[in-house]
């Protein structure tokens, strides 16, 4: 696999169908539901839920807005995945394209998809820090992988773009 930055794109070239897959699924890795621990974590409130106003007002004036950030980042991800759909050959490495314009957005899907398999699967930081992990026996193992695979794809996608 490679990443650079080619005119007004970044370019993911040679990409083996198994990462082209976890590619795929971010949009699925970032939703919520019947996992209360990702919500929480998602969106978190500002301050202690003793101070019940301060909580009240970001759950109205804030909350919506960041659910809607996340919504649309997750749509602008899911559009340009769609460039690795079709492929004549399934077996073959692949190139994506992503516009410099969805940068931030791809930036934005990735840490929810992250933050959201780390909460369903309860993740703790030695689980996290263990990058020497191999192979992958369960489906727990692979959120991991997913995990770490989604901040190595943030690591140089901020590399590449100078962010």
């Amino acid at each position: 696999m490679e990443i650079r930055r080619q005119d007004d794109c970044l370019e993911i070239s040679e990409l083996d169908p198994f990462l082209a897959e976890l590619l795929r699924q971010i949009p699925d890795s970032t939703r919520t539901e019947g996992a209360e621990t990702a919500q929480q974590r998602l969106f978190s409130l500002p301050a202690q839920a003793s101070e019940r106003e301060i909580c009240a007002e970001w759950k109205v004036y804030v909350e919506p807005e960041l659910r809607r950030l996340f919504q649309t980042a997750t749509e602008t991800v899911a559009t340009d995945l769609q460039q690795l759909n079709g492929s004549t050959k399934p077996f073959a490495n692949c190139t994506l394209r992503i516009p410099t314009q969805n940068v931030e957005a791809w930036l934005n899907a990735l840490n929810q998809a992250r933050l959201v398999i780390a909460a369903k699967y309860n993740f703790s930081d030695v689980d996290l820090c263990d990058h020497y992990r191999s192979p992958i026996g369960s489906r727990r193992d692979l959120g991991l992988f997913q995990v770490n695979f989604y901040g190595f794809l943030q690591e140089f996608i901020l590399h590449e773009m100078d962010l």
